[in-house]
Order: C-alpha cells, then structure tokens, then sequence
C-alpha cells in the first residue's frame, strides 16, 4: 500500500479519499445534504469530491467535512506527532 501511494498521481489519491468519505459518510448515516448543513459547503462541492469530479478540494474544506461526519480526529493521522529524537534525549539525560 506504502509503494503504490507514491505511484499514484495527487488528483487519483483525492479521488481515492473522497470514495472514502462517501463510505464513511454513509456508514454513520449522513446523507450529502446532512453533511452540507453542518459544514457550510454545498451538496455541489461534497457530491464532486465523493465521486472524484473535484480533485482540487482545499485542506479547509477537508477539515470541515470530517468535522461534519465526527471524524476530525482522523486528520491527527495525517501527520501524526513525532516521538522525541534520540539526541534530544540524550542531552536531557546529561543536563541534569
């Protein structure tokens, strides 16, 4: 899955994305216009990235459609936090 992620162009992994917010959306029981009225994007905008006419959607929007769906926390996977280097450990141990 890691390798063909870097063979797929930008516009086919927001394709991909937006099949899945279709699937998510569905699954928790928000039709397009549920979604539109929570997150002030139109039924125009969530339908053309759900079926992939729209490979351009802005991370803001992104952020509002998960929010619509209650699934923002899934954008901390994005770029999850990193864990402390080893030398930033190290010169703490020998700080003190």
């Amino acid at each position: 899955m890691y390798n063909e992620l870097y063979e797929k162009s930008g516009s086919e992994i927001i394709r991909v994305l937006g099949k899945q917010y279709s699937d998510y959306r569905k699954r928790m029981g928000y039709t397009q216009k549920d979604v539109a009225e929570k997150s002030g994007l139109s039924v125009f905008t969530i339908s053309s990235f759900e079926n992939g006419s729209s490979t351009g959607i802005a991370l803001a929007s992104l952020i509002k459609l998960l929010r619509a769906i209650d699934c923002l926390e899934e954008i901390e996977k994005l770029l999850p936090e990193l864990p402390e280097s080893p030398r930033a450990l190290f010169k703490k141990q020998y700080k003190k």
